[in-house]
């Protein structure tokens, strides 16, 4: 868990006022089978893969995987410069992501993402930190770090999760 105590109180209330703005029907499902902010730092760990929907210009939507990785308190993902799914994050930067995990665990948020090292501009203040922990999770020489991937941070603006049997996520 990498999350400060203002980040997981600032992700409660994302996790909270998502719950309270959903459908009925969604909120019959998830109310009593979800996470707080605290446990769902706990079991986002590592690599998540996700699936990741974007739009072309022409409107439609398209989804792909990708590695997803939960620190603090928001979705960090990257892909090839080269990659459909950059364009359409650098032309239309709205998106969504869901984790699951079979029938135990669905993480799904809509935000809209961040480039973290644009390949013409000044890379996000937390980059270098980022950066750190990208490399030690895939190696230094993974990838050409400055010319071949791009990096993204989704800023969520609505996130909800559903977590049927919380022991069964947290048995070891």
């Amino acid at each position: 868990m990498r999350e400060t105590p203002e980040e997981l109180n600032e992700l409660q209330a994302l996790l909270d006022a998502s719950l309270s703005r959903s459908t009925t029907h969604l909120r019959s499902i998830i109310a009593e089978r979800t996470l707080t902010a605290e446990r769902l730092t706990r079991i986002l760990t590592g690599m998540c893969t996700l699936a990741l929907s974007t739009v072309t210009a022409k409107g439609e939507p398209r989804i792909s995987g990708v590695d997803g990785h939960f620190l603090h308190g928001k979705w960090y993902f990257g892909t090839a410069r080269s990659a459909a799914k950059a364009r359409h994050l650098g032309a239309r930067p709205a998106a969504s992501v869901a984790h699951m995990r079979g029938e135990d665990l669905g993480v799904f948020t809509h935000g809209t993402v961040e480039i973290l090292n644009p390949e013409d501009g000044e890379s996000a203040a937390d980059w270098p930190d980022l950066l750190a922990y990208f490399q030690d999770f895939y190696g230094d020489d993974a990838f050409d770090w400055d010319n071949d991937v791009v990096f993204y941070r989704l800023r969520p603006h609505w996130m909800t999760v559903y977590a049927p049997d919380v022991a069964k996520l947290t048995a070891t």
